[in-house]
């Protein structure tokens, strides 16, 4: 279930993550997100938790970027995906979801679901670039400002 380079993207490589990468996951988690993971939650993803796995995107040899899914039997949830606010626009968010979608479907993963603010349109234009779907909203679900959740769906098929 490893995915070290993505082809088309010479200076970014997608890999699973390893124990060193928890310090640069955890700092990335905490300047992106209004409501961060625990460095402890990051670090059972990364190193005991069967039913998760946690990429990472290095570009040029520097971390940049990562992604926590969790499976179960052939459903995956998008936990959390962050680019480094220094490393955007250069195709890192693009390898990343082509790195988790072939490791998905290579496992047999019929279907990932996810939910994003509704106000985050770069990470929704990201999301329908490779297939996923909306299907619903979740009213209020972020607890940070009351925010709505957009539910978003891929199913096993194509994606651009």
């Amino acid at each position: 279930m490893i995915m070290e380079t993505c082809r088309d993207k010479a200076k970014i490589r997608v890999r699973i993550a390893k124990s060193s990468d928890l310090d640069d996951i955890y700092e990335l988690d905490m300047q992106t997100f209004a409501m961060p993971w625990s460095k402890e939650a990051l670090s059972y993803d990364i190193l005991e938790n069967d039913n998760a796995f946690v990429i990472v995107a290095e570009y040029e040899g520097e971390f940049a970027g990562y992604a926590d899914i969790w499976t179960v039997l052939d459903e995956a949830d998008l936990n959390s995906i962050a680019v480094r606010v220094d490393f955007r626009r250069k195709g890192i968010g693009d390898a990343i979801m082509l790195a988790m979608t072939e490791i998905l479907s290579a496992n047999g993963v019929a279907t990932i679901n996810l939910e994003v603010r509704v106000s985050n349109m770069p990470a929704i234009k990201l999301y329908k670039k490779y297939g996923f779907n909306e299907c619903g909203v979740r009213p209020g679900y972020y607890l940070d400002n009351g925010e709505d959740a957009l539910i978003m769906k891929r199913e096993t098929g194509g994606y651009a």
